[in-house]
């Protein structure tokens, strides 16, 4: 019986497999024989070959070492010519034009100015509530508070007026004794001077361009006429797939399986009566009155302005503060030191006791008893027994319907299973086929697998096609 051969191309089904093509029939890919060429597949390595050095030059720099001619093109063949200053261009002069410049608008002609009257504000007048009955109160500051007769005193700063030395100050710094002023001494400039290097050569502007530059005439530019615009006299087909295959089923709209709003009310009367409004008691509250501020009289006694210390301080002659730092530091001596200074000696201080805080007797006197704490809501409060409020939320039940559940969809009618075929080409081995041979463009030919093949393959390669 005669072995078809299958590639891989012809065996598969879903059109994304395709063999490995080879660009050129010499190389072969086999299991067997080498990838790369033939040469290296007979060719025989042999040991203790060196390879051939190699003849090309070294890519290394090789400096110059003649010294380097400084001079260019551009040195050896520019000319200097003299450079003229372009004259600038002189301004006129100012004149201004005779006559009025009319400054009449638009505006100035179509405003019509109004007459403005002052604005009157809109707020109301205050109203003070005055209550007839006389107020016979005397405050406490009124009552306790007595005025003083102050008399201004007077400085006791003395007139100490700066009063300028008479005589020069001659006293000179050491800088004005060894400074001696020898003037300016300009530097020399080593600059080279700024000015340009005339010729009275003329200058050389003819080019190769200018020489070798022929003109021609260039042709018009072709321009396309635009086309004109030509409609198809055929009608517009505009029926597509889904118009022609699509066919409306008759369905019902889906129903709400949300409750239906039950208003919750009740026959009883509403309570508007409230502890507040059954027990408030309305006193009469008049307005708080503006007391009016006593006008301040200055006295006329003139006030007595000495202290104890401007009675009891006593003036001395000091003399002026000399300064007794030495020069250099002092050597250390086993001599007591001396604390007695001229504070310590004349100063003497005075007993002084301190005086105690005037308090003013209390004309209220303090209970002594127990506050009675009751107040009116303490007294009137009378405490009900708390009802629990009632729920007016519906119970969270499903709502069961012995109608059954209409689930046929489109999907469901019109949908027809269809079986789900896996390629065979997508294996590395496809089922049931057994690798035969690969050819030199690449393709690989596989074989169906016989009672002999399954006995040598084993067991959890075979699969079933």
């Amino acid at each position: 019986m005669k072995m078809t051969r299958i590639c891989i191309c012809e065996m598969c089904s879903c059109g994304r497999h395709r063999c490995t093509h080879q660009p050129t029939t010499l190389y072969k890919k086999d299991s067997q024989t080498n990838v790369l060429s033939e040469y290296t597949e007979k060719y025989p390595p042999y040991k203790g070959h060196t390879r051939p050095k190699s003849l090309k030059p070294q890519l290394q720099y090789k400096a110059h070492q003649d010294t380097m001619d400084a001079t260019t093109t551009f040195r050896t063949d520019y000319i200097p010519y003299p450079v003229t200053h372009r004259p600038e261009k002189q301004q006129l002069e100012y004149k201004p034009k005779s006559g009025e410049i009319d400054l009449g608008t638009t505006y100035k002609q179509d405003f019509n100015p109004y007459e403005l009257q002052p604005f009157t504000p809109l707020r109301p007048k205050e109203r003070v509530h005055v209550v007839n009955a006389k107020l016979d109160t005397v405050p406490t500051y009124k009552e306790d508070f007595r005025q003083w007769e102050i008399i201004r005193r007077e400085l006791t700063k003395p007139d100490a007026t700066y009063q300028p030395p008479a005589t020069k100050f001659g006293n000179s710094t050491t800088f004005q004794d060894d400074f001696i002023h020898r003037g300016l001494v300009p530097r020399e400039s080593y600059k080279p001077p700024n000015v340009a290097k005339l010729s009275n050569t003329p200058f050389e502007n003819t080019t190769s361009n200018k020489l070798s530059y022929i003109h021609h005439p260039l042709e018009a530019r072709y321009i396309k006429p635009p086309e004109e615009y030509k409609p198809s006299s055929h009608p517009f087909y505009d029926v597509t797939t889904h118009r022609q295959d699509y066919q409306g089923l008759p369905s019902q709209s889906t129903k709400s399986c949300k409750p239906e709003p039950v208003k919750v009310a009740s026959n009883k009367p509403f309570q508007s009566s409230t502890e507040f409004r059954d027990q408030f008691q309305h006193w009469p509250v008049s307005l708080p009155q503006m007391q009016k501020s006593v006008e301040y009289t200055s006295p006329t006694a003139n006030m007595d302005l000495t202290t104890t210390s401007h009675s009891d301080y006593i003036k001395h002659q000091i003399q002026p503060f000399v300064s007794s730092k030495p020069f250099s530091l002092p050597a250390k001596s086993s001599r007591p030191f001396q604390a007695n200074t001229t504070m310590r000696d004349d100063f003497q201080p005075w007993v002084a006791q301190r005086q105690s805080i005037i308090r003013k007797q209390e004309e209220l006197q303090r209970p002594s008893g127990k506050m009675e704490d009751l107040t009116t809501f303490r007294a009137h409060f009378i405490q009900h027994e708390a009802q629990p409020s009632f729920s007016f939320k519906p119970q969270n039940s499903p709502l069961h319907t012995d109608i059954p559940l209409q689930a046929d969809t489109m999907y469901r009618t019109e949908f027809t299973p269809k079986k789900i075929s896996m390629c065979p080409a997508s294996f590395e081995t496809p089922p049931g086929f057994v690798f035969e041979n690969r050819d030199d463009q690449g393709h690989r030919f596989f074989r169906k697998m016989t009672s002999t093949d399954r006995i040598e393959t084993p067991k959890e390669m075979v699969l079933t096609a």
